[in-house]
């Protein structure tokens, strides 16, 4: 048993004084450390501490350090399972504990708590934390980068670059200087009763003084709360107790002058909707877009809809398939409280961040990742909504032949909704998504939305005289488009005043309901072109035999 100097070392430790600076959860395939999972403790005060009787814990269940042991600043200490301490101890000062918490190699939510029950540390690590593809598959730890910025997340930790795929009882391998200058974010709240609001941060609040009510107000006066709770042990969310909140509204709450850990204070993102919620019934919410064959380094999408008056909670939600006509492989879509308010959307994805890259994602704060998505085939499936009472809310069995038919390779491209007011498995009621779109638009309306009210369409073209010079003033002509119905197909040539063609702005370009192209004033080969008079001509047709033509002349001048 190790005893150094205990009565010397009685002070109470504060938060963040040490740290978990290294997590081993997914030991296997061994890379060069033992086949044990460990976490790394590190003293960043400079005080020492005795860690006798201090927990290591996760939502599972927790580990009491039972010996006397004196972590001295500015050192470290491997925390494992008793029977891994012989493994181990040969990297450094090592730690067994009776009932070491399993670290799940997907992710998991630690924390560390003095003898007293004070929170001094916590981490949600996930396996997107390692930033590495093949370093997430087992073998390699997660190292923090700067532990000077112990609450700063995800941006503050990286997969170990040591050859031995961790760096147990020593420095981090990828220490460096990465100081939190960010301030925190109010991410969404929550209503979980008439009285407590849940307000989520995008990373943990200084919880001492986010807990003043003066902080905090409510819209449709509500006002102040009556009382403000920091909940542990992440701190990134907030107990609100307020006087009453009605059914069926929606009010905003406002956040001021909080601050993050780091001491950063909140900025322009300080504001969210808030409201009661109910339970949905059918076509309340709506499949509105469906992405079922990717591009090889893309991943399937469900967009949703609130096409209803009703605040609807996304944990009483699951998406599932039928197969046989039995319904399975359900799949919540989130595990937190989560609303979704009239008229907005939700895209559902197992990886957000491929989906925004090959598509515009207007707000990324419309996704919402799951670990697995239900089965999405190439061809036809189907995709079913239901509540948490099993209730099916929407259903749709998709066809790839409802693509365009002009379309040669419908990888990549989305499947539309046209109108949510109309039947789901009404096939005429799906499109595939615009090229001017980028062939999908995840979040936010479908370029081929169709309300009823489009009576015809037309070619705009603006300004009628442009100088595309740079000046920032009419630098380029857009061509502006709206069609009654979605499936044309567009063809734009700019002609000089010898009707030559000189430009071909784009060919057989699948064309949304409204959109728009762009010329520079320059020809086919990306050369300036003398200024004078051009015709921009602009054929559309679709597939019922509908066609049109326009003509329309614009003056391209330059300064002089």
């Amino acid at each position: 048993m190790l005893v150094i100097g205990l009565h010397a070392h009685s002070q109470t430790a504060a938060p963040y004084t040490v740290v978990i600076d290294e997590i081993m959860a997914d030991p296997a395939p061994p890379v060069g450390l033992p086949n044990n999972e460990f976490l790394e403790l590190k003293n960043v005060s400079p005080q020492a501490f005795n860690l006798s009787g201090w927990r290591i814990g996760d939502a599972s269940g927790f580990a009491t350090i039972a010996i006397n042991f004196v972590l001295q600043p500015d050192s470290f200490v491997i925390i494992c399972s008793s029977s891994s301490v012989s493994s181990l101890n040969a990297f450094g000062t090592t730690i067994g504990v009776s009932n070491f918490p399993s670290l799940n190699n997907e992710g998991d939510q630690l924390y560390l708590r003095s003898k007293e029950g004070r929170t001094i540390h916590a981490v949600p690590y996930s396996s997107s934390w390692y930033q590495n593809p093949v370093k997430s598959q087992g073998g390699w730890t997660l190292e923090m980068i700067d532990t000077r910025s112990p609450c700063s997340g995800a941006g503050n930790w990286l997969a170990s670059n040591d050859f031995k795929g961790g760096t147990p009882g020593k420095k981090n391998s990828v220490d460096a200087v990465n100081t939190d200058q960010q301030p925190p974010m109010l991410v969404r709240a929550y209503a979980a009763d008439s009285v407590d609001i849940i307000l989520s941060f995008d990373e943990p609040l200084d919880s001492a003084g986010a807990v003043g009510t003066g902080h905090y107000s409510i819209s449709d006066g509500i006002g102040e709360p009556l009382s403000v709770t920091a909940i542990a042990p992440f701190f990134t969310q907030l107990q609100l107790r307020v006087a009453g909140l009605q059914k069926a509204k929606i009010y905003t709450v406002t956040a001021n002058t909080v601050t993050d850990c780091a001491g950063n204070t909140i900025g322009a993102y300080h504001q969210a909707k808030l409201g009661l919620a109910s339970m949905a019934t059918a076509n309340d919410i709506v499949i509105n877009e469906i992405l079922f064959n990717p591009k090889p380094d893309g991943v399937d999408y469900i967009e949703l809809y609130n096409r209803s008056n009703s605040i609807v909670d996304l944990k009483d939600f699951y998406i599932a398939n039928r197969s046989n006509g039995a319904i399975g492989s359900l799949k919540q879509i989130s595990t937190d409280n989560r609303l979704l308010f009239p008229g907005e959307y939700l895209v559902i994805t197992e990886d957000a961040l491929a989906v925004q890259k090959q598509y515009l994602a207007k707000d990324p704060g419309t996704f919402a990742t799951i670990n697995t998505m239900p089965s999405l085939p190439d061809d036809k499936a189907d995709v079913i909504l239901l509540n948490a009472q099993g209730a099916i809310i929407d259903e749709l069995v998709y066809d790839e032949h409802w693509h365009f038919k002009l379309i040669n390779n419908d990888e990549g491209v989305a499947l539309e909704r046209i109108n949510y007011n109309k039947p789901t498995q009404d096939a005429s009621n799906w499109h595939s998504a615009s090229s001017n779109a980028g062939y999908g638009t995840p979040g936010y309306q479908n370029s081929q939305f169709n309300s009823g009210s489009m009576s015809q369409g037309g070619i705009t073209v603006m300004p009628h005289i442009f100088s595309p010079d740079n000046d920032g003033y009419d630098d380029f002509l857009t061509i502006e488009y709206h069609f009654p119905d979605p499936g044309y197909v567009c063809n734009i040539t700019v002609f000089d005043a010898s009707g030559r063609p000189v430009r071909y702005i784009t060919h057989n370009a699948l064309c949304g309901l409204s959109g728009y192209f762009r010329w520079d004033g320059l020809d086919e080969k990306f050369l300036k072109l003398p200024v004078g008079v051009y015709i921009i001509f602009t054929e559309v047709f679709n597939l019922a035999g509908k066609t049109a033509h326009f003509k329309q002349a614009v003056t391209l001048a330059r300064r002089l």
